[in-house]
């Protein structure tokens, strides 16, 4: 990894959450959300083009009562994958998983304009589709931005960890975690146009070669609790209907 840091560091900077914090990191934490049958598990290990995942997504180590957590979708469409994205306090937001309603959400619609829209279509999918929670993902992460070009990102996701079905209130704990990819960490590039030029030559001279690395899929596939004989039915409706 220091290598690796080294290399990029005349093309990158760190982004704004890492630049202060301890160690240039942050600690992410999302409840994923899945069917009873784990359609959105099998609709990754299957490769569906046209796929959603479901999570309330949180950062830091330590719970307060005014955290922002994050109901979000991620969406993937072929290639581009598109995210809605809703935030609220974690009291609120275990306010809402417990039935409460949305008359009293006021986002902020400077940064987030489709907040309320996304809030309603998170906890449409939530109901309609029985949604519960299935595993918390637990890493810290090491994120840059271009120099040149701030929609060029790479992040360094490490100490990939994770607890199998955790209640909504235990966002933030740490308790009986199983770790994965022990003493490796997962390198993600991002960006909106072209892949950044000067990435290449450092993604060759390392040897590294481009692969799927769900922290989904890897997570679930670590506590080993999905043992199916068969695919789930949901799988087949999805390869008939893509863009339910």
């Amino acid at each position: 990894m220091d290598l690796l840091r080294q290399m990029i560091s005349s093309f990158v900077k760190h982004d704004k959450y890492c630049i202060n914090a301890d160690n240039h990191q942050y600690t992410v934490r999302s409840i994923y959300f899945d069917t009873s049958d784990f359609a959105c598990y099998f609709e990754k290990v299957e490769g569906i083009k046209h796929r959603k995942k479901f999570r309330l997504r949180g950062y830091g180590t330590k719970e307060t009562e005014n955290d922002a957590v994050f109901f979000e979708i991620k969406r993937k469409y072929e290639d581009p994958i598109l995210k809605n994205r809703a935030p609220a306090t974690f009291n609120t937001a275990l306010n809402f998983i417990s039935g409460l309603g949305f008359n009293e959400y006021r986002p902020d619609t400077l940064k987030f304009p489709q907040a309320s829209e996304d809030l309603k279509r998170f906890f449409f999918h939530y109901h309609n589709s029985r949604l519960h929670p299935v595993i918390l993902i637990i890493y810290e992460r090491e994120a840059f931005l271009g120099v040149h070009d701030e929609s060029i990102r790479i992040t360094f996701d490490k100490n990939l960890r994770s607890i199998a079905f955790p209640e909504i209130s235990s966002l933030y704990d740490e308790e009986k975690v199983r770790h994965s990819l022990s003493g490796q960490f997962i390198l993600e590039v991002k960006f909106n146009d072209h892949f950044p030029a000067w990435m290449k030559p450092v993604i060759a001279s390392l040897g590294l070669v481009r692969k799927s690395a769900s922290k989904y899929v890897i997570t679930i596939d670590t506590h080993n609790f999905i043992k199916p004989k068969k695919l789930p039915s949901v799988y087949f409706r999805s390869r008939r209907s893509p863009n339910f």
